[in-house]
């Protein structure tokens, strides 16, 4: 075992004494130690429970056999971060969530370790650390929260976004928006659209590296508490079976996380997500990966901001595995990856007796919603390394579409153009130096694509950037463009009044400017350079590479 470094043998006497402090029996230090890694927070909705959720994971590892150590993880919730500097310490708070672990882990080597994050980078960050340390693991969510209600219709936290642009577009009372507050969020668990976290919560099923079920099972449910218990005792098995998280990350489950992405539908966050992930298997993820399997893969499902469901609904229609079983079904997945169940994809499918059982939620292969994923990756000379759309949730009309640029250095200015009414139809808004490394930290603009949505200009109104988009993003909101405008990219020579033309069909995102045009632009460009007071974020600016590569940190020796 991985943890007799600190336990065996004469020399690790004051080890076992330190262990001893804990108030471990001698039993105890000689059995396996399983590290619980816990990322509960009194600040984020997602994971005011995990609390709860560990008690059950150390529970099942204590049924058996092994011996639970629970150490901390932090946690930024994207929505609080949302439009201040905050935002600018989401993303890279993925890599700092899977260094620790890597550190905590490495120090006191454990033999196999619990997972438990809930929201948008913490997910990814524990999958990370789970590939870079290799050692027998499971992921375990806290699980989505339930929708909200007002006034009978089910709402959600994009609801409350959206009724700000309403509210000053006069389309709604502030007495309303007061109603929507407190009623949007019901209670804990990761916000209950197809946003960010919850595809990531999903995807963790569909890699392989959480139990069926880890996606769709509301943090409500007592079912949820079991299936904590029930990943508490599959890593023991796990262990015993010398099954580690890099046999079942293999290329082909690469092929049925991005195919399963497609079909939800999920956020953009996961064309970062995913390459970060892969890569610390020595997998190489590009744009071209996630483009080509989304115009093989149909489009099953619309749940919000793409439409009316909810990740309660999904589960009710059959949860991940009912998606997969539509897509296997087909020929759409690779039935024989290895998965933390210790059985293949087929295997657990055919154990759950998976189906589709609301065709509503999830639509059949042969009538889905589009026939070609959720995601789709444009190129161009705006776009060179390749950009982002979830065109799952962008209105028919808005598919292709030429307009005139109304270009921003920030993501406030463009907001407060927005809200005061200065953007009309036709618009394509332009929010640039918000990337990796000119935010630096390349924020979410949910405020300014919301803002659009409420001020009833989503059907009118482009919006393109560097930086990102919440998976509560909907409308032509394209976004990742590299290279970004901090590296040199076209996006910030572009100049108020220049045409731009967006092709989400034929995968196109160009500007209208003549060639000479652009030379002579260059030749007088310098990027601009934001004043950082951060010491971490100057950092996090030096070393984070393009959003094209997963804005994942580059060693020293390599090129940004």
């Amino acid at each position: 075992m991985r943890s007799q470094k600190m336990t065996s043998g004469l020399e690790k006497s004051p080890h076992r004494s330190l262990l001893h402090a804990l108030g471990l029996t001698r039993d105890e230090v000689q059995r396996p130690l399983i590290g619980i890694v816990n990322a509960a927070s009194e600040v984020v909705p997602g994971h005011i429970h995990l609390d709860r959720i560990a008690q059950a994971a150390k529970d099942g590892v204590r049924m058996a056999g092994g011996v639970p150590l629970e150490f901390p993880a932090i946690g930024v919730c994207d929505g609080l971060a949302m439009n201040h500097e905050g935002m600018r310490m989401s993303l890279p708070s993925r890599e700092v969530i899977a260094d620790s672990i890597e550190l905590m882990a490495t120090a006191h080597p454990f033999d196999a370790l619990i997972c438990i994050p809930n929201c948008d980078k913490i997910v990814p960050a524990m999958l990370m650390a789970m590939l870079r340390l290799n050692i027998p693991a499971v992921c375990v969510s806290g699980g989505p929260m339930l929708a909200g209600s007002h006034q009978g219709q089910s709402i959600d936290l994009i609801s409350v976004f959206e009724a700000v642009g309403k509210v000053r577009h006069g389309d709604m009372s502030p007495e309303d928006l007061a109603g929507l507050e407190e009623n949007a969020c019901p209670g804990c668990g990761s916000c209950s659209g197809m946003f960010t976290a919850n595809s990531m919560n999903c995807l963790s099923e569909a890699i392989g590296l959480a139990l069926p079920g880890n996606g769709t099972v509301p943090a409500v449910h007592a079912s949820r508490i079991r299936l904590a218990k029930e990943s508490g005792m599959q890593v023991m098995h796990l262990l015993e079976q010398g099954i580690r998280p890099r046999d079942i990350v293999t290329q082909d489950s690469v092929h049925n996380a991005i195919a399963v992405d497609m079909a939800l539908g999920g956020s953009t966050n996961t064309v970062l997500h995913l390459p970060a992930i892969f890569s610390e298997a020595g997998l190489n993820v590009t744009l071209d990966i996630f483009d080509r399997i989304s115009q093989a893969t149909p489009n099953l499902c619309r749940l919000s901001p793409a439409g009316p469901h909810h990740i309660q609904d999904l589960h009710q229609a059959g949860g991940i595995p009912g998606v997969m079983a539509e897509l296997a079904g087909n020929g759409l997945l690779k039935g024989h990856c290895l998965t933390a169940t210790g059985h293949t994809v087929h295997e657990n499918l055919d154990h759950l007796k998976a189906a589709n059982q609301n065709p509503e939620v999830i639509r059949p292969v042969d009538s889905p919603h589009h026939p070609q994923g959720g995601i789709a990756i444009l190129y161009g000379n705006l776009a060179p390394d390749g950009c982002v759309v979830k065109q799952s949730a962008v209105a028919r009309e808005m598919l292709v579409r030429e307009g005139e640029a109304v270009v921003f250095d920030s993501e406030e200015e463009a907001t407060e153009a927005i809200l005061n009414a200065e953007i009309r139809p036709g618009h394509i808004v332009v929010i640039r130096y918000e990337g990796p490394k000119g935010g630096p930290g390349m924020r979410e603009m949910l405020t300014p694509t919301s803002a659009i949505a409420g001020m009833g200009l989503d059907r009118e109104v482009a919006l393109i950037t560097d930086g990102r988009f919440s998976g509560g993003t909907r409308g032509a909101a394209i976004g990742h463009i590299s290279p970004e405008a901090a590296n040199g990219g076209l996006i910030g020579l572009i100049r108020n009044q220049d045409r731009i033309k967006v092709d989400i069909p034929n995968r196109s995102l160009e500007l209208l400017v003549d060639e000479q045009e652009l030379e002579s632009r260059r030749e007088s460009f310098a990027p601009k350079s934001k004043p950082v007071s951060s010491a971490f974020l100057r950092r996090y600016a030096q070393h984070a590479t393009s959003a094209a590569h997963g804005a994942v940190f580059c060693d020293p020796e390599q090129s940004i």
